[in-house]
């Protein structure tokens, strides 16, 4: 496993980023690596985010099914703001 060694970090900073690890019961360490995995995605994340893109982008690009026998809902919308 790697270590990070981080210098000059501004003290209103520190304080807020310890004050958030008193907050979650962990070490000032513990809490910047939670931070980092929240906010850095890793390589699998950014492929799993773009398989994800993908995946929507077919579904949008699919031709919706055909309405059928019966009025679509904004039809059945427009119909009862009429009445």
């Amino acid at each position: 496993m790697a270590t990070l060694y981080v210098e000059n970090v501004p003290d209103e900073l520190y304080e807020a980023l310890r004050e958030q690890a008193k907050l979650q019961r962990r070490s000032i360490a513990q809490q910047a690596i939670a931070l980092l995995e929240q906010h850095v995605p890793t390589a699998s994340e950014v492929a799993r985010r773009q398989e994800f893109f993908e995946r929507t982008l077919r579904r949008q690009a699919r031709k919706p099914p055909s309405p059928g026998p019966f009025p679509s809902a904004e039809e059945m919308v427009r119909e009862g703001r009429l009445r």
